[in-house]
């Protein structure tokens, strides 16, 4: 048995004449691609627990569904990392595409003859969310591929817009096509994987390096050498253990801002409404977001927006009015794509190529694994001490990480990224 590794043979960047980004047409591609795929994932997860529900099962068993979907989010990260980085990695982009595409036409099928069942529901969650634990991994190495180093900050932020806009325009889609027909979502979803395969397969690019035979290893040695490299990476340790703080807080403080604003008489459409600031400020932040990159140095991006988080929780633990509490979640929002960009560039650009998948899932594992965790512990605290300490406890956790961005000198000497 055999297994890969690479040997770039890229053109240094100073060497390359740069032609704007929307004039890439493999970039575009794989954007526009993704784009409809994240579109159609919106709309699946959206109308997962609409479907449960009407079928008369429980609240519990909605959870359940949802559950399963995420599973793999916790328990495949590692070792899809160690396979992205030994399979062709357009091919297992591909290869996904189609799974979740056959999970949800099953469901499609199953709703149309009237034969879905929970058990179904369960297994298609789990199937979609598996392929795509492996889609979203090998994704940021497309994106290496196919743009120039200095457009890399361009192109992660594009695709914080992205996911931004399509998480606002899934969401109520899916009620839209729900009220239509229960199956109409569902094959909403299928059709724009069908999408994301055609933009793949006419992308010119490979998405690695050359690559050469060498012997298959055991999984567990790949993932722990991943796990080792980036942690001797001092800035890409501290941030990601940031990146961690930061989903924590913003996962509790979703569930804070909709127990204070149901508290003080808040209608479901206000606070639907109110929620939306996020994707708004995380819009606007993602066009900023290559300006600040360019004329900003990297340490001030990510110290400024953990301090400014911090300081705009304060007031959130004193406001009522849901329109001024979405309004400052907007803002709070705002800051997410600059500094998500900065970490990701960073991570990119120093990473070799044979490792970039099991290095993506490492910071990938770390980061979404707070986010259960929030919900759990901002859950219990709401219960134990009300909204207004849970929202200064979540700033005491938001300051710590401030001042341990301001005293790191593994950040405070990075100043570029790229």
């Amino acid at each position: 048995m055999a297994c890969w590794v690479t040997t770039s043979k890229r053109v240094p960047a100073e060497d390359v004449v740069l032609a704007p980004l929307h004039r890439n047409r493999d970039f575009s591609l794989l954007w526009s691609g993704m784009a409809v795929s994240v579109v159609g994932t919106q709309i699946s997860a959206t109308a997962y627990p609409l479907l449960v529900l009407a079928l008369h099962y429980s609240a519990a068993d909605a959870g359940l569904v949802g559950f399963m979907a995420t599973l793999p989010y916790a328990v495949l990260q590692l070792p899809a990392g160690a396979f992205i980085d030994r399979w062709n990695r357009k091919r297992t982009m591909i290869g996904c595409d189609i799974g979740r595409a056959v999970a949800l036409a099953s469901v499609v099928a199953a709703v149309v003859l009237h034969r879905v069942s929970l058990a179904q529901l369960m297994v298609a969650a789990f199937v979609e969310g598996s392929l795509f634990v492996f889609f979203n991994i090998a994704e940021p190495t497309a994106v290496r591929a196919v743009v120039p180093r200095p457009q890399l900050p361009t192109a992660l932020a594009q695709n914080q817009a992205r996911n931004q806009g399509a998480a606002l325009a899934g969401r109520p889609a899916a009620g839209l096509l729900f009220s239509v027909a229960r199956f109409a979502p569902f094959l909403a979803d299928a059709l724009s994987y069908l999408a994301s395969i055609a933009a793949l397969l006419l992308i010119r690019t490979e998405f690695q390096d050359e690559r050469t035979h060498m012997p298959l290893r055991r999984i567990p040695p790949e993932i722990s050498e991943g796990i080792r490299w980036l942690w001797r990476q001092p800035f890409l340790r501290i941030t990601a253990l940031l990146v961690a703080g930061s989903n924590f807080m913003f996962q509790a403080l979703v569930l804070v801002l909709i127990v204070i604003a149901r508290d003080h008489g808040a209608s479901s459409g206000i606070i639907g409404v109110m929620l939306a600031g996020s994707g708004i400020g995380g819009i606007a932040g993602a066009v900023i977001a290559p300006w600040a990159q360019r004329r900003l140095p990297a340490n001030v991006i990510v110290i400024a927006a953990t301090w400014t988080w911090a300081v705009l929780l304060v007031p959130v633990a004193f406001v009522t009015q849901p329109y001024l509490l979405g309004t400052l979640f907007a803002v709070m929002a705002f800051f997410g794509p600059p500094w998500n960009v900065v970490i990701a560039t960073y991570r990119l650009t120093i990473t070799p190529d044979q490792l970039l998948g099991r290095v993506s899932s490492v910071a990938t594992v770390i980061a979404y694994g707070a986010i259960p965790v929030g919900s759990l512990i901002g859950g219990a605290l709401l219960t134990a001490t009300g909204a207004r300490t849970t929202t200064l406890t979540l700033c005491a956790v938001v300051v710590g990480c401030a001042i341990a961005a301001s005293l790191s000198g593994s950040v405070r000497s990075i100043s570029r990224t790229s």
